[in-house]
């Protein structure tokens, strides 16, 4: 039982070195250890403050983001569909325009024609007048005299004819 019952000597002299040691520690080690304790538990107090207030802008950040990012999106469609609009008003606008030259080109193509039908008619009178005078000429050579009042004559014939058959 030695083992387990020290000395009374021993005892003494240990609690009187754990006494020195306590003293010395309390004087002089124990504030240091608790002021950097505490200058510990301040930087780590410092730090999660602002790592929630890094984490609280960052969330409003992300609101923001989601914010512009709705915003853009919007506008993004606003844009799609007034160029969706000006496309089909460019392209009533060229059918329009399109149906405007069509119908110009036709209306002078019918004035062309009907300028051209004019000649032509023109055309044919003279030389049915001209036929005409030429025939009448031979078989009634001794009855004209004045040949500018025969052709009034015939062309006042060709008018008739041409009246009646309109």
């Amino acid at each position: 039982m030695d083992l387990f019952l020290p000395e009374s000597g021993l005892v003494i002299w240990m609690t009187i070195a754990f006494g020195i040691v306590f003293f010395i520690l309390s004087k002089f080690g124990f504030p240091i250890i608790l002021k950097s304790i505490n200058e510990r538990e301040k930087y780590i107090i410092k730090s999660l403050d602002a790592a929630n207030e890094a984490q609280q802008k960052l969330l409003e950040i992300e609101d923001k983001g989601k914010e512009i990012i709705a915003n853009a999106e919007q506008q993004q469609l606003l844009i799609v569909k007034e160029s969706q609009e000006l496309k089909k008003k460019l392209v009533e606008e060229a059918k329009m325009q399109a149906q405007k030259e069509a119908d110009n080109i036709i209306a002078n193509a019918r004035i062309q024609i009907e300028k051209e039908k004019e000649t032509a008619l023109s055309d044919i009178r003279n030389e049915v007048l001209q036929v005409s005078l030429s025939i009448a000429e031979k078989v009634l050579e001794k009855e004209l005299e004045n040949k500018k009042a025969h052709t009034q004559y015939v062309e006042k014939l060709l008018d008739n004819m041409s009246m009646s058959q309109s």
